[in-house]
């Protein structure tokens, strides 16, 4: 996603050639009334509009105007069913973003607090329209991922990406989208999450695909990356605890100096009481 012309914008974006329409992501909250198959399929034939508008802004790099339009469209189909529908793709078979030229890369939902959304009751509309549902909310909340990167909004990103995950959990490009941006949030938990996603991608990526000596390399670098993240972090934790244990020990004149921690020999503490 770090491409700065107009061609590599057009790349960066997956439109979805399989399906003539795009579906809500399914992070709408208010009760929706039941649907007909016809009420659907408009749904979708707006959504088609909004998301094609997307991506005519998304190539000429005007981020913001790219995720309204996606977010649109998004708010235009049905929720998600309840409990999730996870749309079935063929395990294992890669999408390639850059295979229709025309279409936007699947990108997550949209910002994070409509990525936590209930979902809605059991569809009314046929099954069928219910795949195509899915895989359009997919393909949007991916599409709204790629415009938070382009933002600079990892946190948001990630969040959008799980969305696009919970109707298609094999969906290549949201998960290597979702690993990366969590890669540049560099927490400890973000990086562990990272490791998830890379190493669903080996079992999902075809083993002749190039991608997978990419993802290899990337999840084998992320290892000394998490150690380090996890050191700092209970570094730091265990100094915020240290100042607060000493604001309260100091009524009674003492600190935690006074409270000496040495390892057990059995992966733990032992603390001990000096003065």
């Amino acid at each position: 996603m770090s491409e700065n012309d107009s061609t590599q914008a057009q790349t960066d974006i997956e439109r979805n050639a399989d399906s003539p329409h795009t579906q809500n992501a399914g992070n709408v909250s208010e009760a929706q009334p039941e649907l007909t198959d016809d009420a659907v399929k408009k749904a979708l034939d707006v959504a088609t509009e909004l998301k094609q508008e997307g991506n005519d802004h998304f190539r000429t790099q005007d981020w913001n105007a790219a995720l309204a339009a996606y977010r649109s469209a998004l708010g235009r189909l049905p929720k998600r069913p309840s409990p999730p529908k996870l749309a079935e793709q063929d395990k294992g078979k890669e999408r390639d973003v850059d295979e229709d030229e025309d279409a936007p890369p699947p990108e997550p939902a949209a910002a994070a607090p409509t990525a936590t959304s209930a979902d809605s009751p059991l569809p009314t509309f046929s099954a069928e329209l219910q795949t195509e549902c899915g895989k359009a909310r997919a393909i949007l909340n991916a599409n709204i991922a790629a415009c938070y990167v382009k933002l600079g909004e990892h946190k948001d990103a990630v969040a959008a990406c799980t969305q696009a995950l919970l109707d298609d959990p094999t969906y290549v490009k949201a998960l290597q989208r979702r690993a990366a941006c969590n890669e540049e949030l560099d927490t400890w938990s973000s990086l562990t999450s990272a490791q998830e996603d890379y190493t669903k991608l080996l079992e999902l990526l075809p083993p002749s695909s190039p991608q997978v000596t990419e993802t290899r390399r990337k999840l084998h670098a992320l290892k000394p990356r998490v150690e380090a993240a996890q050191k700092r972090e209970t570094s730091e934790m265990l100094g915020k605890l240290k100042d607060l244990g000493n604001t309260f020990l100091g009524n009674f004149g003492l600190s935690t100096d006074n409270f000496k921690f040495e390892p057990n020999g059995q992966g733990g503490y032992s603390m001990n009481f000096t003065r």
